[in-house]
């Protein structure tokens, strides 16, 4: 979190992250905190949940629009009209 926002990362960013988690928890001593250890464990779980419910995110490049651009006509305005 920063500034109360989530920090959006890439499908690649988050899987480096995971793998470095990983590697922390094997590293741990066995007299780690167990809620240290239980912190990972918890944020590992949660990445590989959103690594998982994403696999058509992954192809696109950062940046690229999540929807095509179908559902709207070639000059870019809504389709219905609006009324006042």
């Amino acid at each position: 979190m920063s500034d109360n926002q989530p920090i959006r990362r890439t499908h690649a960013e988050k899987q480096k992250q995971l793998r470095d988690l990983r590697e922390t928890l094997a590293a741990m001593k066995s007299h780690t905190a167990p809620t240290l250890r239980e912190s990972v464990q918890k944020r590992i779980r949660q990445l590989e949940a959103e690594l998982a419910a994403a696999p058509a995110l992954k192809d696109q490049p950062a940046g690229a629009p999540r929807t095509p651009r179908g559902d709207r006509p070639a000059g870019g305005s809504p389709r219905r009209i609006r009324t006042l």
